[in-house]
């Protein structure tokens, strides 16, 4: 049965594509021709007008040359005359042609200019809920691969496309005018070319579709086995990459290669076709210069005519694969773009006013997917200035809690105070002012060290940063570094160590001068030596804060004000961790099991509990 639902859809799907083309193709071409850039695309057309009817002036001028030749009254004056004027409507056409070239190319780079700015503004503020549900290297895919596409229709397909339109408008108008009957001749052929041209875009459309899907998917997996070298070296699964990636690269080469091969007929077509028409032209043309009827210039005017009319018809139909290639990739493009955050600020929003930093959790249910609740009845209080440790299983929900303090998500029931403030009622920019975070990955970016502490907030100088540095027992080894705090840091940090990562990102919650701290998991990977230069830090960054720690290692929170222990995303208990160990529930085995085994020792007693994840 699901067979056939996947089948039903895959057959629905190229009809849809098709049907929105015209809808993708308008708005790209928004970008590059509407707004600021409205005025210097009608000037461009109007210079690309007249250069087109520059143009075609030529194969008249050259035509009464013809007859200049074969007319025995003929004179050599006359033929210089018409030279004359063809050699100067090329001219002409060359200067306009260039300039509304230029004026093209400049339109085009606003187009890719602004959809590119457009696409991560709406990437940086949308929700993590979207980015839980897609692959980095898919975005980096649309970021790059689908908007290179978008990026060669604006620089070669518009500019021919709106020249070739103009052309066969308007030779095909002088046409009729010098002679409806070699025009009818010259026409003949048409409608097989673009018969056959529908035909091909019918097949071609949705095969670039599923090719930009699989140029996605093959980025996706090439951005994750890079990121994941070192589990793939160590498990020695180097000849499994190879293999998917080269599975991944047959699947774009073969969809590829009929996509391509289906856009590509149509140049022969069109080449063929052309020739037919001329051919017709001659005839036709022969018959009526042997009657009487039309003069040879006409008819060596009118095959110039045709040329430059299945001129642009094979331009029109070359461009077919780069302009189904920008459809796919816009739509793709555009499926961000048209996507809304979930996580929104209310019409009546406040911003976030300070007051000791009071958290209150009142019966709160939260679900990352509708039906599946992974926090459950959670209410707590975490009084100003308190250290509140968050405790648990893997998997129990103990991040969760946090995500939902941030407001990265919203609650499914239940309600959220901070200060007496409701948490889905403040701005989320004035509430995540004021609450710093230190992450069990140390994100730093391919920057200075101290533009990666004046990260944290704007307008920070070096002074509060080298401070913050200094406070956060950074300050030592940032000097160490070749160049101090002007060493540039690779990607991610990797030419620091693990605590050197981490102890620089303590310090940039200190330039940030949060007034509520969360830390999950800050202190651990690193060696016993760095973990307590660490500590002494985030004990600095603490003081007199309201702070939420999430730990596996139980010693990292002994000292706190109340520890929540989370299962199942329940909070079982939550008191300190004296009360705890006395009240040898959930936290006691916990602890137990941790530090002393799961058997009993130093009179120790066992307590069997059910770790569960959410």
């Amino acid at each position: 049965m699901s067979q056939e639902k996947k089948s039903a859809s895959e057959e629905k799907e190229p009809i849809e594509q098709r049907d929105d083309s015209a809808k993708i193709a308008k708005r790209l071409l928004g970008y590059m021709t509407g707004g600021k850039n409205r005025g210097r695309f009608i000037l461009a057309l109007f210079i690309r007008l007249i250069s087109v009817l520059t143009l075609i002036t030529i194969p008249f001028f050259t035509g009464e040359a013809i007859n200049v030749i074969s007319d025995p009254n003929g004179s050599v004056a006359e033929l210089q005359q018409w030279a004359l004027y063809t050699i100067a409507a090329g001219v002409i056409f060359l200067l306009l042609s260039g300039v509304a070239e230029w004026m093209f190319a400049k339109l085009a780079t606003y187009g890719l200019y602004n959809l590119q700015v457009d696409l991560i503004k709406r990437l940086q503020r949308l929700s993590l809920s979207f980015f839980d549900r897609q692959p980095v290297g898919e975005l980096m895919s649309r970021v790059t691969n689908d908007t290179e596409m978008v990026s060669l229709f604006y620089e070669t397909a518009v500019a021919q496309i709106i020249r070739a339109m103009f052309q066969i408008i308007l030779i095909t108008l002088v046409m009729v005018f010098i002679d409806w009957r070699l025009t009818l001749a010259a026409l003949l052929i048409v409608p097989l070319m673009l018969f056959l041209t529908g035909i091909i875009q019918r097949v071609s459309t949705p095969a670039f579709a599923k090719l930009q899907e699989e140029m996605g998917a093959i980025s996706g997996f090439q951005e994750e086995t890079l990121s994941g070298h070192k589990v793939i070296i160590s498990n020695r699964r180097q000849d499994w990459s190879s293999k998917t990636n080269e599975q991944y690269a047959s699947n774009v080469f073969d969809i590829g290669t009929h996509a391509f091969f289906t856009s590509l007929l149509q140049f022969p077509i069109t080449q063929s076709i052309t020739m037919i028409m001329i051919v017709v032209i001659l005839v036709v043309g022969g018959i009526l210069v042997f009657a009487g009827e039309v003069d040879l210039g006409l008819v060596i005017a009118f095959t110039g005519y045709a040329g430059l009319l299945a001129s642009p018809l094979s331009e029109i139909a070359n461009l077919t694969a780069t302009s189904l290639n920008a459809i796919a990739g816009g739509r793709r493009v555009f499926a961000i773009m048209d996507e809304k955050p979930t996580v929104v600020d209310a019409p009546d929003a406040q911003d976030y006013v300070f007051k000791g930093g009071l958290v209150e959790f009142k019966d709160v249910d939260f679900s990352y997917v509708p039906g599946r609740k992974i926090l459950k009845h959670n209410t707590f209080t975490a009084q100003p200035g308190q250290k509140i440790g968050i405790v648990g299983p893997t998997g129990a929900g103990k991040s969760t809690i946090i995500n939902i303090l941030t407001r990265y998500y919203d609650v499914d029931s239940g309600q959220i105070l901070i200060d007496g403030q409701d948490l889905s009622k403040l701005t989320q920019v004035s509430l995540r002012q004021q609450i710093g975070v230190v992450l069990q990955e140390a994100f730093l970016f391919s920057d200075t060290v101290m533009n990666n502490l004046k990260y944290a907030r704007k307008g920070a100088t070096d002074e509060e940063c080298i401070a913050a540095a200094k406070q956060a027992n950074a300050h030592e080894f940032i000097m160490n570094l070749p160049q101090g705090y002007d060493t540039m840091l690779t990607e991610r940090g990797a030419n620091l160590s693990q605590g050197q990562r981490q102890m620089i990102t303590i310090a940039r919650a200190m330039v940030a001068q949060p007034k509520i701290m969360i830390l999950d998991e800050a202190t651990s990977n690193v060696d016993t030596r760095t973990e307590k230069l660490i500590n002494e830090g985030l004990a600095r960054l603490m003081e007199g804060k309201t702070s939420f720690v999430i730990a596996h290692r139980l010693s990292t929170v002994q000292d706190s004000a109340k520890i929540l222990v989370v299962n199942g995303g329940v909070i079982v208990e939550q008191d300190s961790h004296d009360k705890l160990m006395a009240q040898k529930g959930f936290y006691y085995a916990l602890y137990m099991s941790q530090f002393k085994g799961k058997g009993p020792a130093n009179g120790g007693e066992q307590v069997d509990v059910d770790f569960v994840s959410t």
